[in-house]
């Protein structure tokens, strides 16, 4: 009998042995799973689909006040998602629209708010002089909670505070569900 509770023994001691260190085994893996997982970010961004909804809503508001545009939106890093222009617009207001909402994103203000502040502060009126920055209203930022995940911008609606205007009314129609 002592030969069988001895044999007993030394299994459950070998048991726990592997259970022990498979708990530490699977302990340091989380520990280097969560290590790797710091490295990686994980951010909101402006998706294809919002961003389409975003420039429908937009040129919608446009048009309901007779006027036409060009809309453009860009993601968290500055790219270009998604982009739509009225016929009867001029071919410069595309890129001042892309441009804006670049304004908008790179610097998380309204490029309206922007270039007003750039005008009444010395300081900033070399803004101007950056390639990518354009100090003309119409670009607005786009936030998701506390993270500023793109821009939009308006341009060709007749002026800052109508393609800002646009732009605010299509952000409001489609992200208060996401704010």
């Amino acid at each position: 009998m002592s030969d069988i509770l001895g044999l007993f023994m030394k299994l459950i001691s070998n048991y726990v042995s592997k259970a022990l260190l498979a708990v530490a085994v699977i302990g340091c893996t989380t520990n280097v799973i969560a290590a790797s997982s710091n490295l990686v970010l994980q951010q909101p961004n402006v998706s294809l689909k919002l961003a389409n909804e975003l420039i429908d809503a937009t040129m919608a508001a446009c048009h309901a006040e007779g006027k036409s545009a060009v809309v453009a939106v860009v993601d968290r890093g500055g790219n270009l998602i998604a982009l739509q222009r009225d016929d009867s617009v001029g071919p410069h207001n595309t890129d001042a629209a892309v441009r804006k909402a670049f304004t908008a994103l790179s610097t998380k203000t309204p490029s309206r708010t922007l270039a007003n502040n750039a005008r009444a502060n010395p300081d900033s009126s070399n803004l101007n002089t950056i390639n990518d920055l354009l100090l003309i209203g119409g670009g607005v930022p786009l936030k998701f909670g506390n993270d500023v995940i793109g821009a939009i911008a308006a341009g060709g609606a007749g002026g800052a505070m109508q393609d800002e205007s646009c732009a605010l009314k299509g952000i409001e129609k489609v992200m208060p569900k996401y704010k």
